[in-house]
């Protein structure tokens, strides 16, 4: 925030920990607390799988957001993409009280999901996120990352 004293950030979550790097208040998980495109952009970092109804959160997303809606989560794709996912997601959250609902979705549900929101989405799923070998495990096609462009229409996905 110090090379960019431009931006502002502010973060949401069902759970505010004590220590923050970003401001950041609470919301109920549904409905995101600030009015219609308060924000250029909305991200959600491995959110949406624990939502109680992430299709109402990504319409509270596009709701707030002026441009994009940039989303990185997981797709329930390939062999043991179900198990590892819930082994990732319970190593990484089960210590902080994070709600493990283990609802992942296959890359066709997302993208119908995008289509039903009438959201344009650009798709990529090789993120490099894990050095050899753990990319073998924990990489594959099990993350993505998609930007929404808000307002942008009835263009499909």
């Amino acid at each position: 925030m110090r090379l960019r004293p431009d931006l502002s950030v502010q973060g949401i979550d069902v759970l505010v920990r004590d220590k923050t790097c970003i401001p950041v208040v609470s919301f109920d998980g549904r409905h995101i607390p600030f009015g219609n495109a308060s924000f250029d952009a909305v991200m959600f970092v491995d959110v949406l799988h624990h939502a109680e109804d992430a299709v109402g959160l990504l319409g509270e997303a596009l709701r707030v957001s002026r441009h994009t809606v940039l989303i990185k989560d997981h797709t329930l794709e390939g062999f043991l993409a179900g198990p590892t996912l819930r082994f990732m997601d319970r190593t990484g959250n089960l210590r902080h009280g994070v709600s493990l609902r283990y609802e992942y979705w296959p890359r066709l549900r997302w993208l119908r999901v995008f289509e039903s929101l009438k959201v344009r989405a650009i798709w990529k799923h090789h993120l490099g996120l894990y050095p050899w070998p753990a990319k073998w495990f924990f990489e594959r096609t099990l993350h993505f990352i998609a930007r929404l462009e808000v307002g942008s229409g009835e263009r499909p996905v």
